[in-house]
Parts: C-alpha cells; sequence; structure tokens
C-alpha cells in the first residue's frame, strides 16, 4: 500500500484555480505559496514537488 502524495491536496487546489482564472498564474498565487510552503516542509518526499524543487535550485545559482 502506498503513502498519499502530503502535497497532492496543494497540487490540485493549484489546478483547480488554474482554470478557474483562464491559466493566469498571478491569480493564483496564495495557492502557489501553499505549495511552496508543503514542498520545503516535504522536501524529496512529494513527488507533486518536482517542478517546484528544480524552480528552488534555480533561485540558489
Amino acid at each position: 500500500m502506498s503513502r498519499k502524495d502530503p502535497c497532492q491536496k496543494h497540487a490540485c487546489e493549484i489546478q483547480k484555480c488554474l482554470q478557474a482564472n483562464n491559466y493566469l498564474e498571478s491569480k493564483c498565487e496564495a495557492v502557489l505559496q501553499e505549495m511552496r510552503k508543503c514542498c520545503a516542509r516535504y522536501k524529496g518526499r512529494s513527488g507533486c514537488c518536482s517542478g517546484f524543487e528544480r524552480e528552488e535550485r534555480e533561485r540558489e545559482k
């Protein structure tokens, strides 16, 4: 039995927000920030966070 991805809920919220706002990321900044927090908390344990972790590594360069 696999464990539930700890950030899956946030990923779904991002999709819902983007769909509701014609994919304008600026309208979903609060939801995106919650996902970033979740990814920081569960670093390396959430498959949903790969893009956010890559974004963080790019900023650190």
